[in-house]
């Protein structure tokens, strides 16, 4: 991430997408959300980025925005994926935001033995719907400017073999590692999975579902080297 102008990032209104950050033109719920939510007045800044790395902070005018400075544009992160297992009430939507905030590139809907949520037709077509509007909500909330895929649901058995499977037994070297499945409130089934599977522990302890997604994303930002503590470095230049 380029760090040019950060602190008025952090500072600006709001991140909003946009098809083109050197002319920005909100949406048209964006455009409420700006007025009517967040209640902007003339002169404040607010970020813009076309979701592939480009991005422009801007002025709020009384009928458009207007930049006010270049386009910028980070640098791609390693992408990342998460197989995030479909949980009771909004505890897989909280994982989801939290796993973009910590950098995960792509979230695939994971369909496991164990899962105890309604995911066929309608339902599951709501739940995919919902977790791509919370991943576009949080890359805004958290300044990201590269979009966030929520994928189509996968089955256990349609999982690429150097997708890592998360277990309380397995190994603790997280270097390298790309992609992660974390499975369902009640585990992983007897035989889900492949005896080779390579399979990564998440720490001493027993955790929930969400909180297994939660370190996972911490994890494969960490060990895929996402996370570059340059803050200072870059801003200085």
């Amino acid at each position: 991430m380029s760090y040019l102008e950060w602190p008025r990032r952090v500072a600006a209104l709001g991140q909003f997408r946009v098809d083109n950050p050197e002319h920005p033109v909100l949406g048209k719920d964006d455009e409420h959300h700006l007025r009517s939510v967040l209640r902007a007045r003339a002169s404040e800044e607010v970020v813009v980025t076309d979701g592939q790395g480009s991005w422009s902070l801007c002025d709020v005018g009384e009928d458009a925005l207007t930049r006010v400075t270049p386009v910028h544009h980070d640098p791609a992160t390693p992408i990342t994926t998460l197989y995030l297992a479909p949980l009771k009430g909004d505890r897989s939507e909280w994982a989801v935001a939290k796993a973009t905030e910590l950098g995960v590139g792509r979230i695939v809907p994971l369909v496991s033995e164990r899962l105890v949520v309604k995911f066929k037709g309608e339902a599951r077509d709501k739940i995919v719907t919902r977790w791509r509007r919370i991943a576009a909500e949080a890359c805004g909330q958290c300044r990201r400017t590269y979009d966030v895929e929520v994928g189509d649901p996968v089955d256990v058995t349609n999982v690429p073999d150097d997708v890592c499977i998360a277990d309380f037994d397995g190994e603790s070297d997280w270097k390298g590692v790309s992609s992660v499945a974390i499975g369902p409130e009640g585990g992983w089934a007897p035989d889900e999975w492949a005896e080779d599977r390579r399979r990564l522990s998440l720490g001493p302890t027993v955790l929930r579902a969400e909180t297994a997604g939660i370190v996972a994303a911490a994890l494969l930002a960490y060990g895929a080297g996402g996370w570059g503590f340059t803050l200072n470095a870059q801003a200085s230049q």
